[in-house]
């Protein structure tokens, strides 16, 4: 039986680690042929050894243009296409109102905002019409989370680009999406945390505000992910897809 994006070429920013790594994973699986990228070495040769066949790893930064045009002249040289497309590469990090700092606010807003947009742009060229573009957001575009303005922040401008491209790319039939995550166990999750006790305080809080009483996985969101670019998805467009335990809708 054939995958659900047999043959389809696919980037995943960010795809080293976590649900990147998870969705990279997944779209081999079903038959893709996947990049990922990612800033550190090290990570991207873990990444690419668990997944196998299937998949090439490039260094990049997803904020970086030149690490972006540098990633697309390899992917037309050696695909000349490219099917999907998921944004995922992100971070961020506590901050109240008070203490946001000028580097605070770049570097979030760099990584998941202007990558994104960049992300998306420099790969259109080689996208045929009927592809699809994911976008990672997250719960707190819509939930007013303490001390996660900034990011917050960046995860609305997501979801607003996704509103906007719909309707730029209508033409060529290529559909935007977001997924937006609640709070799954991942590196970045436990990465807020500075000591054991904190994350477990953390974990414990998060979980308590989750109608299925835990944390999500990271496959749970590649397999949303899955759908999205797969034709299952073939008239949904323009959506923000909530993989949360039912965190905010209930």
């Amino acid at each position: 039986m054939s995958g659900k994006l047999e043959g389809k070429i696919a980037l995943v920013t960010g795809g080293s680690t976590g649900i990147g790594l998870a969705t990279a994973q997944r779209f081999v699986q079903e038959g893709a042929y996947v990049y990922i990228t990612g800033r550190r070495q090290a990570e991207l040769d873990a990444a690419t050894e668990s997944i196998g066949s299937g998949v090439t790893a490039v260094r990049a930064d997803a904020s970086n243009l030149d690490d972006l045009d540098r990633l697309y002249a390899l992917i037309k040289q050696q695909k000349g296409r490219l099917d999907v497309v998921f944004a995922n590469a992100g971070g961020g990090e506590f901050a109240a109102i008070g203490s946001i700092t000028e580097e605070h606010f770049d570097k979030t807003f760099d990584t998941n905002v202007k990558g994104v947009v960049f992300t998306v742009q420099k790969a259109l060229p080689l996208m045929p019409d009927g592809g699809a573009i994911i976008l990672n957001a997250s719960i707190v575009s819509v939930k007013g989370m303490p001390n996660f303005g900034v990011y917050s922040a960046t995860k609305a401008a997501v979801r607003s680009f996704a509103r906007t491209w719909t309707n730029e790319l209508k033409e060529r039939g290529i559909r935007v999406n977001v997924v937006s995550p609640g709070p799954i166990d991942t590196p970045g999750l436990t990465g807020l945390a500075k000591t054991e006790e904190e994350r477990k305080a953390i974990v414990a809080q998060l979980v308590s505000a989750v109608p299925l009483g835990r944390l999500g996985q990271p496959d749970e969101i590649a397999k949303t992910v899955v759908f999205l670019a797969s034709d299952d998805a073939s008239y949904v467009a323009g959506v923000e897809l909530f993989v949360d335990g039912g965190m905010v809708q209930v």
